[in-house]
């Protein structure tokens, strides 16, 4: 059964989607349609905003990309209502509905000071990652407000240049033990400085695999997993990621 934390895929189609749409390959086709058409509006936009990048920023980039697809887009699983605790193939936690905004403001408070940005893009991510904040499109909406991010501290990640799989292998290892800085090791052979503005939009549209840069995928997503075990599971992600956010001064 297809991720479905509203229980209404049969008649609402893949998490609500406006053509209640339940094929999920005419789904996933279309998210790459409406993300090639609105990447230059969610660029500028971020481009625009002045001062440092905020959680709200964050949403509205998510609701640029797919509003005309999802009615819901923009709103993360706390302000939805659903999906409080989700794991991915119960192996990888992520962060309960309640705190996403915190966790992603993490990354922020890192991403937006420049020096630290600089040398650890992979924490930035990994705290993206972890927040996990929308029921899709994180994965896109995370690399566009990274990329933004870079382009601030006037550095780039050669994306075109990166393996999709040893990508995700990396983020995946991040978010089980950040302690390693495992994304940070990996993204550092493709980093290259940068004072060119239209560097962003070069690098994501030449992007291999742009129809899979989700973290997760649809089918091995449990969610409101409530039993004893998925919570040990999750305080010991959370315990080992307040270890690295201690240290950070970011609690």
């Amino acid at each position: 059964m297809p991720f479905d934390p509203f229980d209404d895929f049969h008649t609402a189609g893949y998490l609500r989607n406006i053509e209640a749409e339940r094929d999920l390959e005419v789904v996933k086709a279309q998210e790459k349609v409406f993300f090639e058409a609105h990447l230059d509006e969610a660029l500028a936009f971020l481009g625009e905003a002045r001062g440092p990048v905020t959680y709200a920023h964050f949403c509205e980039v998510h609701a640029i990309l797919f509003r005309e697809f999802y009615p819901w887009a923009g709103q993360d699983r706390c302000q939805l209502g659903v999906a409080t605790q989700v794991s991915k193939g119960g192996i990888v936690d992520f962060e309960q509905a309640a705190l996403i905004g915190k966790a992603v403001q993490w990354g922020l408070d890192m991403g937006n000071d420049a020096k630290r940005m600089r040398q650890q893009p992979g924490a930035v991510m990994g705290a993206f990652a972890w927040a996990h904040p929308f029921l899709d499109g994180n994965g896109r909406t995370m690399m566009l407000v990274h990329t933004e991010l870079c382009r601030r501290a006037r550095i780039l990640v050669d994306w075109p240049s990166t393996s999709k799989t040893a990508y995700l292998a990396a983020l995946t290892a991040e978010l089980k033990d950040p302690r390693a800085r495992h994304l940070d090791a990996y993204l550092a052979p493709f980093l290259r400085e940068s004072d060119r503005t239209d560097d962003s939009l070069t690098q994501l549209l030449a992007l291999p695999g742009l129809d899979g840069l989700d973290a997760t995928s649809v089918d091995d997503i449990d969610y409101d997993t409530s039993d004893e075990k998925a919570m040990t599971s999750y305080l010991e992600t959370k315990r080992i990621r307040g270890e690295v956010q201690d240290t950070t001064g970011e609690t």
